[in-house]
Formats: C-alpha cells, sequence, structure tokens
C-alpha cells in the first residue's frame, strides 16, 4: 500500500441536511502487509475489534471479534477474510462493521492490529508494505502504513463513537502497543 495519504485523520460523521442525522452506517476495515521471505516464520497480523458499552466504554470489552471468533454476537461485526501468511492479491483481512445495527447499548467499538509473535519478536517495522484502510462505502475514513508505530507490535487504528444523538463517529486512533494479541486486546479500550 505505497503512497498512502498518512493525512486522512481527524473525527468523520455523515451529516443530512436540517436536524436529521445518518451517521456512520456500514464500514469496512482492510489490512495488508506482504508475506515472509522464504524459510522465515509466516508473518501473521490480525484485526482485532472490541465493542465497549455505553456504561464503561474504556473498561474491559463486552466483546471481541478477532480470527478466533470472526462474528459478534448480534452478527454486526464480522472478519470476513482472515490470511495467516500475508500471501495473495489486494487486501489479506478485511472486518466489516454494522454500525447503524449495532444496540444503542453500545457507545465505542476499537479496532486495532497486532502481529502474532510466534517464532520471535516482531514489529510493524519488521513486516513489509504493511497498511490498513477503512472505508464507508466509496468514502475513505483512516490510511496508514504503520510507520508512526514502526517499533510496536500492536496498534489501535480507529474508533467508532456513538455520540449524544445516536450518530457513529470515526476517529483515527493510530496508537502503539508493545504486547501480544491477548495482552493488547485486552489494554485496546483503555487508549
Amino acid at each position: 500500500m505505497s503512497g498512502l495519504n498518512k493525512e486522512t485523520s481527524g473525527n468523520f460523521s455523515k451529516e443530512t441536511s436540517g436536524s436529521l442525522s445518518k451517521g456512520l452506517g456500514k464500514v469496512q476495515v482492510s489490512l495488508m502487509w506482504d508475506p515472509s521471505p522464504l524459510g522465515e516464520p509466516d508473518h501473521d497480523l490480525d484485526i482485532i475489534a472490541g465493542t465497549y458499552s455505553a456504561e464503561n466504554p474504556h473498561g474491559k470489552a463486552a466483546y471481541l471479534v478477532h480470527f478466533d471468533r470472526r462474528l459478534s454476537p448480534d452478527g454486526t461485526i464480522n472478519l470476513n477474510r482472515d490470511s495467516r501468511t500475508g500471501a495473495g492479491f489486494g487486501a489479506d483481512e478485511v472486518m466489516t462493521l454494522e454500525l447503524d445495527r449495532l444496540s444503542s447499548s453500545y457507545a465505542r467499538v476499537v479496532v486495532g492490529v497486532a502481529i502474532q509473535q510466534n517464532g520471535g519478536r516482531k514489529t510493524f517495522g519488521d513486516v513489509p508494505n504493511t497498511g490498513v484502510r477503512v472505508v464507508e462505502g466509496y468514502t475513505e475514513l483512516v490510511v496508514d502504513d504503520f510507520a508512526a508505530v514502526a517499533g510496536a507490535t500492536a496498534a489501535t487504528v480507529v474508533e467508532f463513537v456513538r455520540d449524544s444523538r445516536g450518530v457513529w463517529e470515526c476517529r483515527r486512533a493510530v496508537r502503539g502497543f508493545d504486547a501480544d494479541p491477548q495482552e493488547f486486546a485486552a489494554a485496546m479500550g483503555g487508549a
């Protein structure tokens, strides 16, 4: 994903004219990376989404969606594609979030990426051509190549927050962590 626009940032929500507001609806997160050289342990990156309740938006996740639990209990978040190697064309991992269908009891969803640490410590700087793209339809919300968190083993990418009107906003939230996937999943909501 060379040539990524690293300036895509800030908050994003869709507004309609007048007092009606639609907010974000169906969002897709795509992750890409290059495979490891022949004979070396595979580069295995994973998208993780944590959903947080309105009562505790920065506490423990109400539930997580990831490679081992690919669908949320209510079917609103789905890990559509999961790669363990980064081999192939296009996006290696894809997650779809239907924010407009999420129960009003949830106020925040955080999406991040963790690198499996099989075969020794790997950081984003060790994995060539990493990139993440968050879109709603044809609208690009966040694009990043993890260069700012090259020394990290995991990173949050974006958070979706429901405002006081019930409208979902997108906030760019690229923050690095030095944690394995399990530790990262437990800590990502506090970011």
